[in-house]
């Protein structure tokens, strides 16, 4: 039902009004009727509304490798679940279809799952691990941390696969429950603003964070000829890495032309 998949969200305000979404860093002022950039928060009568809780999309039981993490439970496999929506609007997205359909058309499908029953879908597969994944967990954060409390009972292990734009106080509340967490590194400050309408900093600011922490923290670059492929960038993201940990794994991406980069040339490996 609608009903079960709409409820009021976290971390937000009032503000003659309109309501201030704090889930991200994008720090959405959302006006009576509006949506904020990830398309599944409505301002509903000076109230913030997720209208994704529970809405699934996507539940696969994959190899924790293809999240990827290759330093966390190796060779396991991770039951993996997703909403529509995301806080940035990369060109190159390559799960633009659930990630980009609220933005870009208003819909929000998928099918409500309780809790509960994410848990007994993964015991019954013989899942090790909850991945909250293929969209931005985020944005439908009230239903992760609802199920990663649950997972965490239960023995399961939370990984997130993100872009890194988490608030301060999302963040806060997730670590408890959290033990693994890959964020995409994209580029440089100007990559952000330019291909995924985000900055840099409130990334690298999670990634020390969650780190520090104590979260299993691995990093994804995908190379983009012409974007973000200068030695310039990868020294500078080399070495804001190396000066969190040498031991934080960084994996390295090919791209593969995709959603509104389709002119864009794939990576070439020599």
């Amino acid at each position: 039902m609608v009903e079960e998949r709409i409820r009021e969200a976290l971390f937000w305000e009032k503000l003659d009004g309109d309501v201030q979404c704090d889930l991200c860093h994008q720090q959405c002022r959302i006006r009576p009727g509006k949506r904020g950039i990830c398309g599944v928060r409505e301002n509903r009568n000076e109230k913030l509304m997720t209208l994704v809780y529970g809405s699934l999309v996507a539940a696969n039981a994959d190899p924790i490798e293809k999240k990827p993490f290759f330093h966390f439970q190796p060779g396991s496999i991770a039951y993996s679940i997703a909403t529509v929506g995301c806080n940035f609007r990369c060109l190159h997205c390559q799960n633009a279809d659930i990630s980009q359909m609220p933005r870009e058309t208003g819909q929000i499908p998928g099918e409500f799952t309780a809790p509960q029953n994410v848990i007994a879908q993964a015991n019954a597969l013989g899942c090790q691990s909850i991945a909250y994944t293929y969209s931005e967990p985020t944005i439908f954060f009230e239903y992760a941390l609802d199920v990663a409390a649950l997972a965490h009972d239960a023995g399961l292990k939370n990984v997130f696969v993100s872009n890194g734009y988490i608030g301060e106080e999302a963040a806060q509340k997730i670590i408890p429950y959290l033990d693994g967490i890959n964020i995409d590194l994209k580029g440089d400050d100007q990559f952000y603003r330019m291909v995924c309408g985000a900055k840099l900093q409130p990334v690298e600011h999670n990634i020390e964070r969650f780190w520090k922490k104590g979260v299993w923290v691995e990093v994804t670059t995908l190379i983009i000829p012409g974007y973000n492929d200068s030695q310039a960038v990868l020294e500078e993201l080399a070495e804001f890495l190396a000066g969190v940990s040498p031991d934080m794994p960084w994996h390295i991406s090919a791209f593969y032309p995709m959603y509104s980069a389709l002119t864009v040339s794939y990576t070439h490996l020599t």
